[in-house]
């Protein structure tokens, strides 16, 4: 085993006691800017040379070469550790040649890689998920599995993020210890350090100047002060999360829905119960993935739909002939004059009740938001994202939804009204 040894010097502050924190879910978020990626990317290259294993995961994988990769062989190079390394590019490993222990990046949309990849020597002793908002509940639950197996160190779980929403899974899973009047809180097994540009002494003037000067309220709050924040002029305040298990195996009318998606759009299948005599919709399952051909959206989709019609967007007629070849009992929606703010209309005259496992409806419900004008005004039109399982949501209720008279969008947004308005 190398020993290396680091002055306190060549990290920010805040950060050096962490070098030996054990806790073994630890969270590091706040504004931008903070180090605290750069923070943990020099943790890993020291840990690897005693025999610590990472993973290292974001949603995306191509995103990794841009941040943890970058990151961490700036950290050997900062330290002069180039020789204590050996980088493997092509498969995107770093392997420490005195302990033979390795950092391995992956991206969570290669699901099978992740669940085949192992280290050459032991077991995964750290699991660093960067940019943890970006991730799944089920993304982290199935990674927190990983950590397992004989090891003479204590494993670590390791989410670095800056805050988004409070409705977050992040937020409801490890912020109940949390005091916003603190920056660090740890109880049990968690630990959460909370940062800023302001705890970063290697930034120049003008990138705090930069961050201070943020004049969007929201981003400020969040970008700069790593606060935890409801984003922008949201649409759906009539909402909330509970544990629908026991609606799941019910009779009654179940509704399903299917918005196409491909790359850089998720396909989206959602399954719903309407009580119109109490007045809700209760979502009880959802499909939410990337990079499915229509063949492989067929099977993934089967386990919720059955048998049941569900109604997909009329304007993939070619994909929806597609899924009934693959046994999809698959309809066209119908649509007709701003479908899409009339359904949205609809739904929010309803509670929506989401189950607790919906997490990727839940993240869609808090960020759908409303356009602004330039002054930063409301259009009442809304952003053409963070809306697929939403756009799912309106097809698989069309036929109630279309039940109601029609009312006439509103007037403010002018001459520019967009394209998306039919969709």
């Amino acid at each position: 085993m190398l020993t290396i040894r680091v002055k306190p010097s060549a990290f920010n502050s805040v950060y050096y006691p962490h070098l030996k924190n054990d806790h073994r879910y630890q969270i590091y978020y706040g504004g931008s800017s903070s180090g605290k990626s750069f923070f943990l990317a020099t943790r890993a290259v020291l840990d690897c040379p005693q025999g610590r294993n990472y993973l290292v995961v974001r949603k995306v994988a191509k995103t990794l070469r841009g941040s943890c990769w970058n990151e961490i062989q700036k950290a050997i190079t900062r330290h002069n550790l180039n020789n204590q390394f050996r980088i493997r590019q092509s498969d995107m490993i770093i392997e420490a040649k005195a302990s033979g222990a390795q950092i391995v990046f992956a991206g969570l949309d290669d699901v099978e890689k992740i669940k085949s990849i192992t280290p050459a020597k032991g077991v995964f002793t750290d699991i660093w998920m960067e940019e943890a908002t970006e991730c799944d509940y089920g993304d982290y639950k199935q990674l927190d599995k990983r950590l397992r197996g004989r090891s003479g160190f204590k494993k670590r779980f390791i989410l670095s993020f800056n805050p988004v929403y409070l409705t977050h899974w992040i937020y409801v899973e490890f912020f109940s210890i949390w005091d916003d009047s603190k920056t660090y809180a740890e109880r049990g097994s968690t630990s959460i350090l909370k940062t800023t540009h302001k705890d970063n002494r290697f930034l120049e003037p003008e990138d705090h100047d930069a961050l201070e000067n943020e004049r969007d309220e929201y981003f400020r709050n969040v970008y700069t002060y790593g606060n935890w924040g409801i984003l922008g002029d949201v649409i759906f305040k009539n909402w909330h999360t509970e544990d629908l298990s026991e609606y799941m195996d019910l009779d009654g009318k179940l509704y399903f829905g299917l918005d196409f998606g491909f790359s850089s759009d998720p396909a989206a299948v959602i399954k719903v119960r309407f009580e119109r005599a109490k007045k809700r919709i209760l979502v009880l399952e959802e499909l939410y993935e990337r990079g499915l051909i229509n063949t492989l959206l067929a099977d993934a989709a089967r386990p919720i739909v059955g048998r049941h019609p569900v109604t997909c967007d009329c304007a993939e007629a070619k994909s929806i002939m597609e899924l009934r070849g693959c046994g999809i009992n698959a309809i066209p929606s119908k649509k007709g004059a701003d479908s899409v703010i009339h359904g949205i209309q609809w739904l929010q005259g309803y509670e929506i009740v989401v189950d607790v496992r919906c997490q990727n409806m839940r993240n869609e419900l808090t960020l759908y938001q409303w356009r602004k004008d330039k002054d930063g005004n409301s259009l009442r039109v809304p952003v053409d994202k963070n809306n697929h399982l939403i756009d799912a949501l309106r097809y698989a209720l069309e036929s109630e939804i279309n039940a109601m008279p029609s009312s006439p969008p509103p007037r403010d947004y002018g001459n520019d009204k967009p394209s998306y308005w039919r969709k």
